[in-house]
């Protein structure tokens, strides 16, 4: 007899394994297509079941998301049933209304997929970027504008000027490649976002690229006078093309991966690879390439539209151009500051420490005000880390740290002077002066721990690794005599002066 408890699993492997049952019916679907008979009906009936069960794929794989999560499927769903009830009105259509002249009442439900995809992956950018990325926005307009003036030469254009069609029937025309062009940049743009990055992130960009690479396939091959209607297999493989985009939004839906689609990554977007820049370098050479054949081949007829995509492409180049500067300046800003920084603590470390000392002392011989070093070490750390563990050493690390810079006056510097020793720098102050203040500093020490401490007073002639020395042996004498305590540091036992070459004279 089956518990809930088992049901319930049984009920979740079944939902992780939808999509592999469904991948397997469209598989088979999609190539038992080659073998149905070459009827208007069979092959436009065999899409439409194809496509709306891909929708239906997606409004399985939605509902089982939070609700939050949904809004991006339901537009892809919206999308893909747009398009493939546009087949069902085109074969109605041509085949019972006999219409079939362009513009047909089909058009609007197969354009209605560009906006619905665009408008899908808007909303999954939103969540999985929620700083706007614009190094991702100038490669998407890159990708747009450069292919957007090859649309321009060779389909836009020729349809906006033919003198054969109704002004309807152009617009309709032109509204294809539009959508293409919105279809890339989106697609551009979703390559180089940062987030989660599963199996159904790859599945629908593999999608948005199928629907392109068909529709320019088709505008190549009739570019190009190619009957596709009658050749069967060109036909057929087209046919292929779009309904594997199809199916593939719906392997993305009932993927298990579609649930981190629009999480937000850890790590910043994806570096721009060199297949990548190459890709851009080929977007901006594509209108300085048309004006040099147009002009080789004097058929000079867009001279104007290319040379403002050039000078639109020529700005967005400069634009990532001050972006990649930017960034490389952030990261040599960043790699500069955790060179000085101890990564746990936030403190100074020890490297930036020994930069900043001598000129602390410096400074304290110029003016004359006296100078404490304090060397500060953690009483019995490594028995608390055995005991509780090194998260709780981490922790007491940062909380003890944050304590003692409370404790301290505004001008004091507390670095971490490597493990659980730090080391602190008291300016104008007195031994008894810093004493006072070290012991205040004992008394806040997080979680019932203690720290020793050691001090001396520079003499205004010793070195800075001699003045460290010496607290460091005061420190010593502190843990000697029992820890929880704060010892001076000797007096330097014979005074000494500089010498008229700068030496000195013991």
């Amino acid at each position: 007899m089956l518990n809930g408890s088992t049901i319930a699993v049984r009920g979740e492997n079944m939902s992780r394994h939808r999509w592999k049952l469904y991948g397997a019916v469209t598989s088979a679907a999609l190539l038992a297509y080659q073998l149905i008979p070459e009827s208007a009906w069979w092959k436009a009936a065999w899409q439409v079941a194809v496509g709306y069960g891909a929708v239906a794929a997606v409004l399985v794989g939605a509902h089982r998301l939070a609700p939050g999560q949904r809004a991006p499927w339901w537009c892809f769903a919206a999308g893909l049933f747009g398009n493939v009830s546009g087949i069902a009105v085109a074969i109605y259509s041509a085949e019972v209304l006999h219409v079939d002249e362009s513009p047909t009442v089909a058009d609007p439900l197969f354009l209605t997929l560009y906006p619905a995809c665009a408008l899908g992956v808007a909303l999954l950018l939103k969540r999985r970027e929620p700083r706007r990325n614009w190094a991702a926005m100038v490669d998407a307009g890159t990708f747009a504008v450069g292919l957007g003036v090859l649309a321009w030469v060779y389909v836009i254009a020729p349809a906006a000027h033919s003198p054969d069609t109704t002004l309807l029937a152009r617009m309709v025309s032109i509204a294809y490649p539009v959508g293409d062009l919105l279809l890339l940049a989106m697609l551009t743009r979703l390559l180089r976002s940062g987030g989660t990055r599963g199996s159904a992130f790859w599945w629908i960009a593999a999608s948005c690229g199928a629907f392109f690479v068909g529709d320019t396939a088709w505008v190549v091959l009739n570019n190009l006078g190619v009957d596709i209607n009658g050749l069967q297999v060109v036909n057929r493989g087209m046919d292929m093309i779009f309904l594997t985009a199809y199916s593939l939004f719906g392997v993305a839906a009932l993927h298990p991966s579609a649930r981190e689609l629009d999480q937000a990554g850890a790590g910043a977007a994806p570096r721009l690879s060199l297949p990548m820049l190459a890709s851009l370098a080929a977007a901006t050479l594509i209108a300085p390439v048309l004006l040099g054949m147009q002009l080789v081949t004097n058929t000079l007829a867009d001279g104007l539209a290319i040379v403002l995509a050039s000078a639109v492409l020529f700005l967005l180049v400069v634009t990532r151009m001050a972006q990649l500067v930017r960034e490389v300046e952030r990261q040599a800003a960043k790699v500069q500051t955790l060179s000085r920084q101890d990564e746990l603590t936030g403190l100074p470390n020890r490297r930036a420490w020994n930069d900043d000392i001598p000129r602390a002392l410096k400074q304290a011989q110029a003016s004359g005000a006296p100078v404490v070093v304090a060397m500060i070490d953690l009483d019995h750390f490594k028995k608390f880390n055995d005991t509780f563990g090194h998260p709780a050493g981490d922790r007491l690390l940062v909380e003890a740290c944050s304590a003692w810079r409370g404790s301290l006056r505004a001008v004091d510097t507390l670095a971490r002077f490597g493990g659980e020793e730090f080391i602190a720098l008291l300016p104008g102050v007195t031994a008894g002066e810093a004493a006072t203040i070290l012991r205040r500093t004992l008394e806040v020490t997080p979680l019932g721990q203690t720290f020793s401490a050691g001090f001396a007073c520079w003499d205004g002639t010793e070195t800075a690794g001699e003045l460290i020395a010496r607290a460091d042996a005061a420190l010593y004498r502190a843990k000697e005599a029992g820890r929880n305590r704060v010892v001076a540091a000797e007096p330097i036992a014979e005074p000494r002066v500089p010498r008229g070459d700068g030496a000195l004279v013991g």
